[in-house]
């Protein structure tokens, strides 16, 4: 086996496909500690450190003691560029479960989540479609596309949402309707959507203001955790949609409390809504 040092001497290029690799090996894991990098790429611990400070100087990983996290605490969310590879099969799933509730030619909002952006495939089969976003990501993927009408929510940019948040798009929000808005958050704890970020937090509020409907897609992971600021509670949600993973007992919770609980995967007719 090649000894660490002699790894080690790599060039530029290596280097760099070393931390993507890295960057992937954590996504995967969502957490990992400094020896198991260090044992599993053949390098020295020093050299671990180099990689994780290098990214998390570009924000796509938090270091914490003796490692490094991808999940994000009660006061920071992930970037964009590592939510977007966290999850996909859930986030799929709920993008299948979410368009049944969409109809050619509505007008709909996709807020700036990466688990709502997962509707963006399944869009062309429902044209004609307004789509309202303040995701640039959104923006550029449906531009081009015949049939769908964008409209986007400018304001201020935040690159680690890759997205448009602030006074200016709160105003333009105010000045248009849509029939439904899907939209997620960073964490659900008892019966309320909590996010990191009150800019993002104040957005997505205007958003619920001016929709006939409003589903909320959320990861069962998602749920039990804890963020900063207080979204809104789950009752505000017409629908709130997650995946099979959820705890049974949450799901009773919810149901007990009056939720409308859609889990993905299963028949449409077997939606669950709680006792009054």
């Amino acid at each position: 086996m090649e000894s660490p040092a002699a790894f080690e001497k790599q060039t530029t290029p290596n280097v760099t496909r070393r931390r993507r690799m890295m960057l992937d090996a954590v996504a995967e894991a969502g957490s990992a500690q400094v020896d198991e990098l260090a044992a599993r790429f053949r390098i020295s611990r020093m050299t671990v450190h180099r990689d994780l400070d290098d990214l998390a100087g570009h924000g796509l990983v938090r270091k914490v003691h003796g490692g490094v996290t991808m999940r994000p605490s009660s006061l920071v969310e992930t970037d964009i560029r590592v939510r977007e590879h966290v999850a996909g099969h859930e986030k799929q799933a709920l993008a299948r479960a979410a368009v049944q509730f969409i109809e050619p030619g509505q007008a709909i909002i996709i807020d700036d989540s990466t688990t709502a952006a997962a509707l963006l495939p399944l869009l062309p089969a429902l044209v004609p479609l307004t789509v309202l976003t303040n995701s640039l990501g959104v923006v550029q993927a449906l531009c081009r596309l015949h049939g769908v009408k964008v409209i986007c929510l400018g304001g201020d940019y935040f690159p680690t949402f890759d997205a448009f948040f602030g006074l200016v798009c709160e105003q333009a929000i105010a000045s248009l309707r849509a029939n439904t808005l899907f939209m997620s958050s960073s964490t659900v704890f008892g019966l309320a959507a909590y996010h990191q970020d009150q800019d993002v937090v104040k957005t997505k509020r205007a958003l619920m203001a001016i929709v006939d409907r409003r589903i909320l897609m959320v990861g069962s992971a998602k749920f039990g955790a804890t963020a900063l600021n207080r979204l809104a509670a789950l009752s505000e949600f017409d629908v709130v949609l997650t995946d099979d993973g959820l705890d049974p007992r949450m799901r009773a919770e919810l149901l007990n409390a009056g939720v409308t609980l859609h889990i993905a995967g299963e028949p449409a007719s077997d939606m669950a809504q709680g006792a009054a």
